[in-house]
């Protein structure tokens, strides 16, 4: 029988070493929080709550906005989960959950099983309320890009290419993600959670335009 709260430890060292430097929103808090929500939903949920935990605390180890080589990232990631004493089927499932969990653009994609519809949905509820509007804010920052600027306007439907191509503002994002997420969220108490995040969002953006423009 494997020991899951060993492995979990390993995954805890693994991903910490890698991310706890990290300064755009993918750091290691991130992870915990991710873990943290991912753990919540499992319960609520009925899914396998190992699975969503080890998912959810290596799902950015392969993240192409964290790798400049995100396929060799991907199999150094698949190597040290053969190290563990991980079945093929976990191993599997757990690079399925990560490969298909991306917003990727159009954020259509969405992993088949329930496990990895809870980590992708713990993980864009750590996009959007307060937390989110913070990480927007660090990521656009660590990428070189304007908080704002109101000759640039949002795209509806971005491709990967235009989504990663640097060319956006911070406000822009959340028109083109953010402000999505509430709507692509896959189980019921993600959607209930999302509710409040979504607001402090449109909540945000009233603030903002006010105080750009001068009226507060």
């Amino acid at each position: 029988m494997i020991d899951k709260n060993n492995m979990l430890q390993n995954a805890e060292k693994f991903v910490y070493d890698k991310l706890h430097t990290d300064t755009s929103g993918h750091d290691w808090w991130h992870v915990v929080r991710v873990r943290n929500t991912a753990c919540e939903l499992a319960e609520k949920e009925g899914a396998d709550q190992f699975i969503c935990e080890l998912a959810a605390l290596l799902h950015d180890m392969a993240d192409d906005k964290l790798n400049a080589n995100p396929e060799q990232a991907l199999t150094e990631l698949k190597a040290w989960l053969m190290q563990q004493e991980l079945s093929e089927e976990a191993i599997d499932h757990i690079i399925q959950i990560i490969t298909t969990m991306s917003f990727k653009g159009s954020g259509q994609s969405v992993p088949p099983t329930l496990e990895g519809k809870i980590v992708q949905d713990a993980d864009r509820l750590d996009a959007i309320g307060a937390i989110g509007i913070a990480r927007c804010m660090a990521y656009s920052g660590s990428k070189g890009r304007p908080i704002h600027d109101p000759s640039k306007v949002a795209r509806d439907n971005p491709s990967l290419e235009d989504y990663r191509n640097g060319q956006d503002t911070a406000i822009m994002h959340f028109y083109e993600k953010l402000l999505k997420l509430k709507e692509l969220m896959n189980t019921a108490y993600a959607r209930k959670m999302a509710e409040h995040r979504h607001k402090v969002l449109e909540d945000f953006l009233t603030e903002f335009y006010a105080e750009w423009d001068g009226k507060l």
